[in-house]
């Protein structure tokens, strides 16, 4: 089963996946939405992490040590950000961060990251502008992506053929630059919410 969700608040994720574990789903991966297995019904406890690493044996590393103190290690790579934990040792500590500052500076992390990524997509969106491929006039008259000789002359079915065939390249030529700013925002926001999660984090109790 493959259910598909976002969420920038950690401690609401972790809440549905042991809330899901519950129901007799495990989590097996995180890459293209959740991935679930059936499984008895179990008290799990999963926890969120958030980092990047330069190097596959500082991954590892990191990996080993939360397994040694009985925790472990679901889903993420090295540069992935989030990384997922499960709880399979009675003996282990109850939580993978040690105080409460620990578990804001994961927010803090994700904020950096998802602006670092916003920023990238505001140089390439300022680079294409430059460069002329994006191309506002299209938006107001789509008519001239269109390239395939008298096509506007054509009627009936030559004009449908012809009109279908080029449309998504029209569409590629003229509005594929659109994939940015929207990217750029949707970064952006992560990144502002991110940031409020960690200054609240930092205010709340153990």
């Amino acid at each position: 089963m493959r259910i598909y969700k976002i969420f920038t608040d950690y401690a609401k994720e972790e809440k549905w996946l042991n809330e899901m574990a519950n129901e007799g789903y495990e989590v097996v991966s995180t890459g293209c939405g959740y991935k679930f297995k059936n499984i008895t019904p179990e008290d799990a406890v999963y926890k969120i992490d958030f980092r990047t690493f330069k190097s596959k044996n500082d991954f590892l590393d990191y990996c080993t040590m939360f397994e040694d103190c009985g925790w472990k290690h679901i889903s993420g790579t090295k540069s992935s950000g989030k990384q997922y934990f499960k709880k399979i040792s009675d003996d282990g500590d109850d939580d993978i961060f040690s105080d409460n500052m620990s578990r804001a500076a994961r927010y803090k992390r994700a904020s950096e990251v998802w602006g670092s990524l916003a920023c990238c997509y505001l140089a390439l969106l300022v680079c294409f502008s430059i460069n002329g491929v994006v191309n506002i006039n299209a938006l107001f008259n789509p008519k001239e992506l269109y390239f395939t000789p008298g096509l506007w002359e054509m009627t009936g079915l030559s004009f449908v053929r012809a009109f279908l065939f080029e449309t998504p390249f029209a569409i590629g030529r003229g509005f594929i630059w659109l994939a940015f700013p929207i990217g750029m925002m949707i970064y952006f926001y992560f990144s502002v919410k991110s940031k409020k999660l960690y200054k609240e984090t930092k205010k709340n109790e153990i």
